[in-house]
């Protein structure tokens, strides 16, 4: 069994393998432009950023009903615990879809469905982050976290991703604000393919706790030293950077230089149906590229369960212990 762990950055459309995607578009009747699986599978190779996200919403139009997003929900799960993922805190885009027509309320009730069954079916205790789109409006993201708040009650934060050049994270000041006034926690994308002023923009403006991604903090050693003394968590996708081109091959990415910094980064699969591997897939990758030892893997275990948002009560509380412990007492075959 993999290492106890949990998964910080999932965006729950980009678990959308093949094989479900024409599935379901043969349930709903889309003619999706690939003769079959394997013809889809290879146009999981990327350029850059924008070659990745137009075969991303482009897929995504097999996704209508709430036993779609259920489905697709539940898949990820089932997978995740194969992987020891113990508690996973899983982004959705409901911009992309509102934009299809399909109702905010169909996609927080199908995925929820999964969700509340997923400690008894899988062992994975969850939470749910809405994510804004950044190469949308601002005006959307605001009109969107209204449509939101009948079911907030199920949605534990927001985050910002897409496209990150030319969008900064202040353009979202505003919503932010909003969001946190109404007890959201706050994450967002920074430091991908945006410059080091990102991360920094983004807790100062946007007052985020946690940064995703953010491996262009090493470009900032004064950032560096900030995130060090503050704690900041970075959630770090080192397949997807590969794929995408903000890192050329895994052995040059900069996590190994981050942990010896004193970064508390974790390791998370962010798209994996498109990026190659789900996060223990990921783990086992880093340490053959990167020649992690295993008290280095333990590190990026426990603090992938010190940066969740296990704090809301006591019960919160003592999950964290118990998953912390699991790292503690997990042996490395």
């Amino acid at each position: 069994m993999p290492i106890p762990k949990a998964e910080l950055h999932l965006h729950i459309e980009g678990t959308l393998e093949p094989e479900l995607a024409f599935a379901l578009a043969t349930r709903n009747g889309v003619e999706l432009p690939y003769a079959d699986t394997e013809e889809l599978r290879k146009a999981y190779l990327f350029d850059d950023l924008q070659t990745f996200l137009n075969l991303y919403y482009s897929l995504m139009a097999v996704l209508r009903t709430e036993a779609d997003f259920e489905e697709l929900a539940d898949a990820y799960l089932a997978r995740a615990a194969e992987q020891g993922v113990r508690h996973a805190e899983i982004f959705f885009d409901p911009q992309a879809h509102t934009a299809r027509g399909v109702p905010i309320a169909t996609v927080v009730e199908g995925l929820g469905r999964a969700l509340d069954r997923s400690e008894e079916r899988h062992g994975i205790s969850t939470r749910l982050i809405m994510c804004f789109l950044r190469d949308q409006s601002a005006d959307s993201a605001l009109e969107t976290l209204t449509a939101a708040e009948p079911h907030l009650d199920r949605i534990i934060g927001i985050g910002l991703d897409s496209a990150e050049v030319g969008h900064p994270p202040a353009k979202f000041k505003e919503v932010y604000e909003a969001a946190a006034a109404r007890g959201l926690r706050l994450v967002a994308h920074a430091g991908e393919e945006g410059p080091p002023a990102y991360i920094t923009e983004a807790l100062d403006v946007l007052r985020v706790e946690r940064i995703d991604h953010g491996l262009r903090c090493m470009e900032d050693p004064e950032l560096v030293e900030r995130l060090v003394r503050d704690r900041v968590p970075l959630t770090l996708c080192p397949l997807s950077n590969v794929r995408l081109r903000a890192v050329d091959v895994l052995e040059d990415h900069p996590l190994p230089r981050m942990l010896d910094a004193g970064l508390m980064c974790t390791v998370n699969s962010d798209d994996p149906a498109y990026f190659g591997g789900y996060v223990d897939d990921t783990f086992h990758a880093v340490r053959e590229a990167l020649g992690l030892d295993q008290e280095r893997l333990r590190t990026l275990a426990r603090n992938s369960f010190e940066a969740a948002f296990l704090d809301r009560d006591a019960a919160d509380e003592a999950l964290r212990a118990k998953y912390l412990a699991e790292v503690e007492a997990y042996s490395f075959d």
